[in-house]
């Protein structure tokens, strides 16, 4: 339509005199980031939680990102806003206590008990130590498994801290050099301790998260279930926050 006014507009009026209005049209232009964002946080978690909410939380992180976005720095718009976006949807999800206190309970005694079992084996611990570990039979200990699943299928990212208590993660793109340093430390050491996993926990996870298959897929090609593809999924990034933990990142 002639004598619209274009995104670069918008953003020209906003970096000039800061107007309100640029801002907003700025929002609704973008808006669909946040819709992206999350959804893909929110991907298998219970029907109790409202994506609405999710929705209305990363809101919040695209107003932050359009405030602070500074051009001059060389990075695209929507590479800039989507951690602040994820980050919010983080500690709207956070602020809704979604997950069961038991639930959360039970993924940190799994923790500890790969920590203790690792430590005193020197490998990885299968289901019957873990159970044994637990004072639990392993039949119990896949129940357990199950129960914390809701909590761990997704991105990887929400997985890793899904269920743990709140720990102020904000999510925003690192603005010191000291903070890219530390972001890339810790991608180092997730990638690395993600190699340590057991094959099928580290297959199940390469397929899930690289080839993006559904766990129904996945159990295809390993001939058992997909609720047996969930709990593998559940076992293994339990095992990786627990690794975590013990090198002080989680």
């Amino acid at each position: 339509m002639r004598g619209e006014i274009g995104i670069e507009q918008w953003w020209q009026r906003w970096f000039d005199g800061r107007d309100p209005v640029a801002r907003d049209r700025l929002i609704v232009h973008y808006s669909p980031l946040v819709k992206f964002v999350a959804g893909r946080v929110g991907a298998g978690l219970p029907s109790s939680v409202d994506p609405g909410d999710l929705v209305s939380a990363g809101v919040f992180g695209l107003i932050d990102a359009v405030e602070r976005f500074d051009p001059e720095r060389g990075v695209k718009f929507e590479t800039f806003a989507v951690p602040r976006i994820r980050g919010a949807v983080f500690d709207g999800l956070r602020s809704l206590d979604w997950v069961p206190r038991s639930v959360r309970s039970r993924a940190r005694e799994v923790e500890n008990a790969f920590q203790e079992l690792e430590g005193r084996l020197g490998r990885s611990p299968n289901d019957d130590e873990l159970a044994r570990q637990l004072k639990i039979s392993n039949g119990e200990f896949q129940k357990w498994l199950a129960a914390i699943a809701s909590t761990t299928v997704g991105p990887l990212d929400r997985a890793l801290t899904a269920g743990i208590e709140p720990r102020g993660l904000g999510g925003d793109v690192p603005d010191s050099p000291s903070m890219v340093v530390e972001e890339s430390e810790v991608r180092r050491l997730v990638r690395g301790e993600l190699k340590r996993l057991p094959e099928r926990e580290k297959l199940v996870l390469s397929l899930y998260y690289d080839e993006g298959l559904t766990l129904a897929e996945i159990g295809s090609i390993l001939g058992v279930t997909e609720s047996r593809v969930s709990q593998i999924h559940t076992k293994a990034v339990l095992h990786l926050r627990a690794r975590l933990s013990a090198a002080g990142i989680a």
